[in-house]
């Protein structure tokens, strides 16, 4: 299996970022890491290894990037509209390196976002803002409003709210869509999410399921037994789901 090592100084970012590949051929996947992760970590996970048949057959060509988390949604030191600047940085990032860059070195006109635990909220988020580049999302035990406290899991702002924050929460900005072409090129989108029985976000993925079923938006949404918010689940979700 092809696996490539990659690092750039990224205008958006500010600094160097690392990224890997795996393949060489099939639709291009943008992997997303879990919060504060690294781009490695989903090699390390066994992830790649669970894809090993798709990607060596030229099905699929992974694309997995770095996280600045820490630097971003994650960063306490901060306000939180630097905050959301920051991850405003990353999102370019995505579109117009990353994206870019996989499509310079492979032809195939599918694109995917995909993660799990944050990095479902990345892929969802950045899918669904910009569906004229994205035509399939596969987010794994995500969370798609971050302003919510959730078990044990914080609201993100510390009770602020702006337009940044509204447009990066897609239980917010989705309800609210009425322009049919946007609507249409949602509609258009592969649209798959994935989330355990016993888990926290559970309720969170029935609502986002709820909203594309107000907005005739096709999708896939399926329960999982257990909490499965770890690898090895994670693991056994990408063979059928991606």
């Amino acid at each position: 299996m092809n696996r490539e090592y990659f690092k750039w100084h990224s205008p958006h970012i500010g600094r160097e970022i690392e990224l890997l590949v795996f393949g060489s051929a099939g639709a291009r996947v943008i992997v997303f890491p879990t919060r504060d992760g690294r781009f490695f970590d989903y090699e390390n996970w066994r992830m790649v290894a669970a894809l090993q048949d798709k990607i060596e057959e030229g099905r699929l060509q992974l694309f997995c990037v770095d996280s600045v988390d820490r630097e971003s949604l994650y960063a306490d030191w901060a306000i939180p509209a630097d905050r959301m600047k920051r991850h405003l940085d990353y999102e370019n990032y995505i579109l117009t390196e990353v994206a870019p860059f996989s499509a310079s070195i492979n032809p195939d006109v599918t694109l995917i976002a995909h993660g799990c635990s944050l990095g479902a909220y990345h892929a969802m988020n950045i899918a669904l803002r910009h569906p004229d580049v994205f035509g399939k999302v596969v987010a794994l035990s995500g969370r798609y409003d971050l302003t919510e406290t959730l078990g044990s899991f914080r609201g993100l702002f510390d009770g602020h709210y702006d337009d940044l924050i509204y447009f990066n929460n897609p239980l917010h900005f989705l309800p609210q869509i009425t322009d049919e072409t946007l609507l249409g090129q949602l509609r258009q989108m592969e649209i798959i999410f994935v989330i355990g029985k016993e888990d926290t976000f559970l309720e969170n993925n029935r609502s986002l399921s709820k909203v594309m079923r107000d907005k005739n938006i096709p999708h896939t949404f399926t329960i999982w037994e257990g909490e499965a918010h770890r690898a090895r689940e994670w693991r056994q979700m990408v063979r059928w789901y991606l």
